[in-house]
Parts: structure tokens; C-alpha cells; sequence
């Protein structure tokens, strides 16, 4: 029973907290730009909109337009509770979690784009052909960091492996994993999350077809999927593993801060790159993820 409420209150506070974050990223491009910017509740405020609205359905779409995101949605919130919170551990651990873990991104990713091929629109075959091609090197990058933290550890368990000690290779992959984060979000340079420009536009041309409740899930699993991977990387680089709890979620909470406070300052900093240029912005995180890999296998070595 114990553990039972400890699952749900862990869920309620990834659900209640992902909102917020791409509302402050939003508040310090808002600074950056000399602009007063829109409230960090902003998410919540439109979430609660869009569940009081009716869902449009197009004449072509079948049931998976609609399973589609809900399968997305709970494979992010299933991802979120294999993934350890510093000191206080998981909600959910097991022998080789990490796997599970990169399918139920992958299982996100494939819904999502499946839901957006349902609607026979050619811009959203175009943005999901974008999506999965910028994914077989993203995905590349994130399972070669995974190896990264599991030769040191010895472990294919993510609370073992996200207790990193100090080492070498800790700047080259926060490198590469801040770059996989940028694109698995659809984040400048990869993305812009504000275009309308529908021939420059990936994840949200995906979208366009979906509304209320049902571009509700999307927005909402957008959101858990960007605290996801603040957090993946906060754990994969700062050692917390010996941090009594208080000083734990300290140290995750500035951690995932600093990502957020990056991202933000990225997007007002640079422009969105030329597709031709993408490839290899996704390979260098690769290189860098694998040159982490190799540092900690020659550490594991001697």
C-alpha cells in the first residue's frame, strides 16, 4: 500500500511539474529579448483551455489518430518513473530498466508520428519524415551514452548507473546529451517551437490536426519529455550519489535549472540551423557521446 501511494504522488509531481518548465524557458527568452514575456503558468493556463474544448476530427483519420498521443503520453509518464529522482531513487528499478527506458521514448516517438500520418496531410508526412530522421541519430547518441554510464557502473539499471562519480568524460557527455535534448525536443537550432512557417516546421507540423483535449496530451507529454531529459542529464553528470537527501534535490533541482536556463539561452543566441546542417550537429553529439564511451572504458580497463 505504502509503495502504491509512493508511485502515484511520484507521478503527480512529474504531471504537475513538466508544465512549468517550458514556461520558464519562455520567461528568460522573454528577458534576454528586453520583453516582459508571457506568465511561466502559461502551459497550465492553456492546458486547462484546451480540456474544455471539443476534439475536430478529420473524415480520413482512423481510431489511431487518437490512441496515438494517449500512447505516447503514458509511455513519456512510464519513462518518467523508471527514471531516479538523485538521492530518492525511483518509483520503478529492475535489471536492465535502461532498456525499457529508450523504448518507451522510442514508443513515444513512433505514435506520435504515426498519429500524424493518419491525416493523409502531405506537411505532416513531411514533419514526421523529419522527426524519425533526425531520431536515427539521436537515438544513436542516447544509447551510446547509456553505454557510457553503464561500464563504469557495471550495471544496466538506471539507478546504478545515474550515480556517476567524478571522471573525465562527465563535459564531453553533458555535451553530446545537451545536444540529443535540443533535438529530441525539437529545440533550436534543430526546431523552433514558435514557427507557423509550415515548410520549416517539424514537431509542430505534426500537430496541427490535433485539438483540444487531444493537442492537450501532446503539449502536456511535450513537457514531461523535456523535464525527462533535464533530468537524464543532470544525473548522468553530477555525482549525487553519496548527497544526503536534502542536499540531493538541492543539487537535482539547480541542476535541472541550469539545463532549462541553457536551453533558453540557446534558442535567444542562435537561429534555427538549415536541414542540410542538422546531420551534423546529431553526429557530433554522437562523437561526443562516444568519445565519453571510450574514456570510460579505458577507465574501466586500468
Amino acid at each position: 500500500m505504502i509503495w502504491i501511494i509512493a508511485l502515484v504522488l511520484r507521478l503527480a509531481l512529474w504531471l504537475l511539474l513538466a508544465p512549468l518548465f517550458p514556461g520558464l524557458i519562455n520567461k528568460v527568452k522573454a528577458w534576454v529579448a528586453g520583453r516582459r514575456g508571457p506568465s511561466v503558468l502559461q502551459l497550465y493556463y492553456d492546458l486547462a483551455r484546451l480540456w474544455r474544448k471539443k476534439v475536430v476530427l478529420s473524415t480520413l483519420v482512423s481510431p489511431g489518430f487518437v490512441i496515438g498521443p494517449a500512447v505516447a503520453w503514458v509511455a513519456l509518464a512510464a519513462a518518467a518513473l523508471l527514471l531516479p529522482l538523485g538521492p530518492a531513487g525511483a518509483a520503478i528499478s529492475f535489471r536492465g530498466d535502461v532498456i525499457l527506458f529508450i523504448y518507451l521514448l522510442a514508443l513515444a516517438r513512433f505514435c506520435t508520428a504515426w498519429a500524424a500520418m493518419e491525416t493523409g496531410s502531405a506537411f505532416e508526412g513531411m514533419g514526421a519524415a523529419r522527426e524519425v530522421s533526425y531520431a536515427v541519430l539521436a537515438e544513436a547518441a542516447v544509447m551510446t551514452a547509456v553505454l557510457s554510464l553503464s561500464i563504469p557502473s557495471g550495471s544496466v539499471s538506471l539507478v546504478t548507473m545515474l550515480t556517476p562519480p567524478a571522471w573525465a568524460g562527465a563535459v564531453l557527455l553533458a555535451a553530446g546529451l545537451f545536444t540529443v535534448l535540443l533535438a529530441e525536443n525539437c529545440r533550436v537550432p534543430f526546431d523552433d517551437p514558435n514557427t507557423h512557417l509550415e515548410l520549416t516546421m517539424v514537431h509542430e507540423v505534426m500537430v496541427l490536426d490535433h485539438s483540444g483535449p487531444l493537442l492537450g496530451v501532446i503539449l502536456h507529454g511535450a513537457s514531461i519529455k523535456l523535464l525527462l531529459f533535464a533530468v537524464l542529464l543532470t544525473e548522468a553528470v553530477l555525482p549525487m550519489a553519496k548527497l544526503p537527501p536534502l542536499a540531493g534535490a538541492v543539487v537535482l533541482t539547480g541542476g535541472v535549472l541550469t539545463v532549462t536556463l541553457g536551453i533558453a539561452l540557446v534558442e535567444s543566441m542562435l537561429a534555427r540551423f538549415a536541414f542540410k546542417r542538422v546531420p551534423l550537429l546529431l553526429t557530433t553529439a554522437f562523437i561526443l557521446c562516444l568519445f565519453a564511451l571510450l574514456l570510460a572504458w579505458k577507465g574501466g580497463a586500468s
